[in-house]
């Protein structure tokens, strides 16, 4: 991902509630319903003038994302290194770019936020969205390059049967299903529509996405179930920074 951004900008060690900092019991942290709320009214009254005159809602679940947000990066770096500095620092904006939308609503109705994965060698980036009805965890690589891109089709082509392995694995089909992302229509150039892997060399995106009922949103252990659920990503994720940090010999580049 350059998200996952499934996701564009699909890129969560400290806590902010105004200022960042880590609390001392995470295990209070939780979504409130007053966060979820907000958005469903948001979502109604999707204008300046409301949004302006009701500030007040917004601050208060904006810092309850917050919070939420440097909780679960605090789950998070328990079992992998992330880059992204702070829970604040992850959280999108509510505010959205409409100059070039033909859809002017200024709000985004989702909180949503993403976090990158530190150094060279752990590639890939996870995001998360919390909305009414569509809350849902996702990673891996929203736009590579094209060099990562042609990397990770050379690789595809020399060693399908590892990737169907990977992700066909029953722990990976069980929280994710299959893998998810932009494909090109017949098959990318170089490669034949009969190649036993074209099945895989047509993503040019690759992504893994696991949706969340509400109660599981709103349940007190939800960044640890978030976390726990980015976590089993790392086969992905690490099959796929091997591929990207390696030459075709296996060799560091």
């Amino acid at each position: 991902m350059g998200i996952l951004y499934v996701i564009e900008h699909v890129n969560l060690v400290l806590l902010g509630g105004g200022n960042d900092y880590f609390p001392d019991n995470m295990t209070n942290i939780f979504i409130k319903k007053a966060s979820l709320d907000f958005l469903k009214t948001l979502a109604k009254h999707n204008e300046r003038e409301w949004f302006n005159g009701h500030k007040d809602l917004y601050t208060a679940a904006h810092d309850n994302m917050i919070d939420f947000a440097g909780a679960l990066l605090g789950e998070m770096n328990k079992h992998d290194q992330i880059e992204t500095a702070s829970g604040k620092s992850s959280l999108h904006r509510i505010y959205k770019d409409v100059r070039f939308s033909k859809e002017k609503a200024p709000y985004n109705i989702e909180w949503s936020g993403s976090f990158k994965r530190a150094t060279k060698k752990l590639r890939g980036g996870y995001y998360f969205r919390i909305a009414p009805g569509s809350s849902f965890v996702a990673g891996g690589f929203w736009g590579p390059a094209a060099a990562d891109l042609q990397r990770i089709r050379h690789d595809m082509d020399a060693n399908y049967k590892d990737w169907d392995k990977m992700l066909g694995s029953k722990a990976l089909v069980n929280t994710f299903g299959q893998m998810l992302g932009a494909q090109v229509a017949s098959a990318p150039r170089g490669y034949t529509k009969d190649h036993p892997a074209i099945h895989l060399l047509r993503y040019k995106q690759y992504l893994l996405k696991h949706d969340f009922t509400e109660e599981e949103v709103l349940s007190p252990g939800f960044a640890k179930l978030a976390s726990d659920t980015f976590k089993k990503m790392r086969p992905f994720l690490d099959h796929m920074s091997e591929v990207l940090t390696t030459d075709a010999n296996g060799l560091e580049l």
